[in-house]
């Protein structure tokens, strides 16, 4: 309630030196919203946290889940690659199929008693063990389940389409007045 009544202005400042304003300004909007639409208790369904200014499926997930014990899933650049690795699934995740088949595993685990706990340990097993670079596959704890780890090469994963080359171009303009 106190973030939704103050102004922009002050949120800004306040905010000040932490950089990316656009998360306060999407904070701001989104306190105003649950003020205004929700009566200042925040949503638990994730349809109505998707319709926050600023949430998309992630962040709906991360606060379902952790916040409210909701067993729906998150994908962040952690659990994709903890995700790709555990169960070899080539092609990029980051295309629609990709993406789907991802979102998809990752309920699969969110269906759990514990579904926060769960999405959490994914995040940290990624941003902690299963680094993009020189993972820790010796102290994994699910090393003995990962389709990457017994193939012997777990940076293969997740794998990335080739970007295009860029283009060169020229352009030239002229203003008469």
């Amino acid at each position: 309630t106190s973030l939704a009544a103050a102004g922009k202005s002050e949120v800004l400042a306040l905010w000040s030196g932490l950089g990316y304003y656009r998360r306060a300004r999407f904070l701001h909007a989104g306190a105003r919203r649950v003020v205004e639409a929700h009566g200042g208790d925040i949503p638990r369904d994730p349809a109505s946290l998707r319709a926050l200014p600023g949430v998309g499926d992630y962040t709906a997930g991360a606060i379902g889940s952790i916040a409210f014990g909701l067993r729906v899933p998150l994908v962040d650049g952690n659990v994709e690659r903890v995700l790709t690795r555990l169960h070899g699934l080539g092609g990029d995740p980051r295309a629609p199929a990709g993406r789907k088949r991802l979102w998809a595993l990752a309920a699969r685990y969110a269906d759990h008693e514990r579904p926060g706990d769960v999405n959490q340990s994914l995040m940290e097993l990624g941003a902690t063990v299963c680094a993009p670079t020189s993972p820790r596959c010796l102290v994994c704890p699910v090393r003995s389940r990962c389709v990457a780890a017994r193939e012997g090469d777990p940076e293969r994963y997740p794998e990335r389409l080739a970007r295009a080359a860029p283009r060169d171009e020229r352009w030239s303009a002229l203003v008469a007045t």
